[in-house]
């Protein structure tokens, strides 16, 4: 193993499989945390709303999102 070009094949072919899989995972928490905060968003009252400066349409608007947008 001298030379660079005798390195194992699978070091090269692993990390794309892994980025990808890197990628998922984050896709996910992020789906999940945007379906979390929009469950909050859905327990606030009026009140609530007006100190965030939340309209309720804004509101509306919000919670008819998928989760993963």
């Amino acid at each position: 193993m001298d030379h660079p070009l005798d390195l194992p094949a699978t070091t090269s072919q692993s990390k794309p499989r892994f980025t990808w899989l890197g990628r998922l995972f984050r896709g996910l928490a992020s789906s999940l945390e945007r379906a979390r905060t929009r469950r909050l968003l859905a327990q606030l009252d009026g009140r609530q709303l007006s100190d965030l400066g939340i309209s309720h349409s804004d509101r509306v608007k919000e919670l008819d999102k998928p989760f993963w947008r």
